[in-house]
């Protein structure tokens, strides 16, 4: 997964496209204005950048210029803005940014510009890599994947074992609806951790629209520090 700068003076769009983008995996770091972005570009060396236009001490264009010519410019940027005219988005492209993103941002065009430009990015480095000697893993040692890691080291079954020894204990003696929340909490987490912490994989595996499964996942009490997802208002 990548490190990812978010730069915008709006707060609301700070923190819900931290949450989309956390919920991918991705580590996200957060700037409101260009001299935070600048400070976090030194100190996070971030593999993209998504980049407000419309800031108030110095705009996205004007500091995507400063980074390309003071050579800074080592990782995609994509440009993000509700008002901004073709010609600022030429202009932006033409100086180094990657793509262009016009708010309100829906989340299929912020997972797909975020995915391609991680993949062009990957790509570009991938010949400096292709020299370097890449040590063979040790013979019997496990893969750790994801899944595993986010349950202690253990995989996770291909089915819930339900033997006396596996087996989920719920309580009967309470309320239907009390009962009915415990196993409908059991069943999301446990998807959670089979999708890798997942909202996308998650809605899909239960059939349910995100927003929906978002608020159920809130009002059964789950953790979703591993996944949030909203919309993205205009700035």
């Amino acid at each position: 997964m990548a490190n990812i700068l978010v730069v915008d003076d709006e707060l609301g769009i700070r923190d819900l496209l931290s949450e989309i983008l956390n919920d991918e995996g991705h580590t996200v770091e957060l700037a409101e204005n260009a001299a935070q972005a600048r400070s976090a570009r030194q100190r996070a060396r971030p593999d993209l950048v998504l980049l407000d236009i419309w800031m108030p001490d110095t705009d996205g264009v004007t500091l995507l210029k400063e980074w390309r010519g003071t050579g800074q410019l080592t990782m995609p940027v994509i440009m993000m803005s509700g008002h901004a005219t073709i010609d600022t988005a030429v202009e932006a492209t033409r100086i180094g940014a990657q793509s262009f993103l016009e708010k309100p941002i829906t989340l299929q065009k912020l997972l797909k510009a975020v995915e391609q430009a991680l993949v062009r990015e990957n790509a570009a480095r991938k010949p400096a890599l292709e020299g370097l000697e890449v040590s063979a893993p040790a013979i019997g040692a496990p893969e750790l994947t994801v899944e595993a890691a986010m349950m202690g080291g253990h995989s996770l079954p291909s089915a819930v074992d339900l033997t006396p020894q596996g087996q989920q204990v719920f309580e009967l003696d309470k309320p239907l609806r009390d009962a009915r929340d415990a196993f409908e909490k059991a069943y999301f987490e446990f998807h959670l951790a089979k999708e890798g912490g997942s909202m996308t994989r998650v809605a899909e595996k239960t059939g349910l629209e995100r927003t929906h499964l978002y608020r159920k996942l809130k009002q059964l009490g789950v953790d979703l520090s591993r996944g949030r997802r909203g919309s993205i208002a205009s700035n």
